[in-house]
């Protein structure tokens, strides 16, 4: 059994800062991808496809063998890490084609309300996970911040549809995260619950992927396919293993809550890498997200 920490220490900060900086240039890559001729379930495919057999080497390298036959369901993982793939999968069925109908800078913060259910869930559902009363005025504060930007969005590219559609990724993910921490599945390694997200999920975004007849390879250009890279090694691979080892060892709500910052940096990228202009109602969302999550890990 991993050792279970009751609060955030310089590690996990450190590392979910980092994460929350890499998560915030995932969307940015996934704009840039879509409008370079890369489909949105084409993307949502080989980022498994290309990061599952990453993630299966790193196993062999690390610990030979038996990081292979780690592999296998006889501890009893089999059903909750099946359906963390299934949610898995359906945060990307919904997030791209969302991306694909709103502005970056709106895909970003929406997204990461998805620490507002993981906070939720686990207040209701994680014995010792449960929120204090200034902790919940931090969740009702950041998320009014998202709330603000869902309304006046950042630029006139975004859309209801869009927006709802990145919605759904956000609860899908929130609920991933606490299914990983409620379950057997947070006393297993982390490369394992990455693993059952990433394979199998695989089923799903190929049937999806089939039926939109985006399984053919596009006519990308070649910072499509440098996008793709990014989000296949640098986040599907990399970032979501070290997720996944910080939620077996850290409190779920207050890691969540941390990822608020991922919409700030995101907008910074999507500024200064498509030259989306940040609204003044944009403007007030962050800073009610940002001191939502000062809030919540008091």
């Amino acid at each position: 059994m991993q050792p279970a920490r009751t609060r955030l220490d310089a590690l996990g900060i450190g590392l979910v800062v980092l994460l929350c900086g890499l998560w915030g240039i995932q969307q940015v890559a996934s704009k840039v991808a879509l409008t370079q001729g890369m489909p949105p379930f084409f993307q949502a495919v080989m980022r498994s496809a290309i990061a599952g057999p990453l993630l299966v080497a790193f196993l062999f390298v690390r610990r030979g063998p038996a990081g292979l036959r780690m592999l296998g369901a006889a501890d009893g993982t089999l059903w909750p890490g099946l359906l963390s793939g299934l949610l898995f999968g359906i945060e990307f069925l919904a997030l791209f084609p969302g991306v694909r109908l709103t502005s970056a800078s709106r895909a970003v913060v929406l997204l990461f309300s998805g620490a507002f259910f993981t906070a939720i869930c686990t207040h209701w559902f994680i014995p010792g996970e449960r929120l204090r009363a200034v902790q919940w005025g931090g969740l009702l504060l950041a998320f009014t911040g998202v709330a603000a930007t869902m309304v006046h969005g950042a630029d006139q590219s975004g859309s209801l549809a869009g927006d709802l559609l990145v919605l759904a990724a956000a609860a899908a993910w929130g609920g991933t995260t606490v299914l990983v921490k409620a379950t057997v599945l947070a006393r297993v390694p982390s490369e394992k619950v990455l693993a059952y997200q990433l394979f199998g999920a695989l089923p799903l975004l190929l049937a999806a992927a089939w039926f939109k007849g985006e399984l053919t390879m596009p006519s990308a250009s070649e910072i499509a396919w440098m996008s793709l890279g990014y989000q296949a090694v640098v986040v599907a691979f990399a970032s979501y293993l070290t997720w996944f080892w910080l939620v077996a060892r850290y409190p779920a709500g207050r890691l969540s809550a941390f990822t608020f910052l991922t919409p700030l940096l995101g907008v910074v990228a999507a500024w200064v890498l498509l030259g989306e202009t940040p609204t003044p109602y944009l403007g007030v969302g962050l800073l009610c997200v940002c001191g939502g999550l000062i809030l919540v890990n008091r």
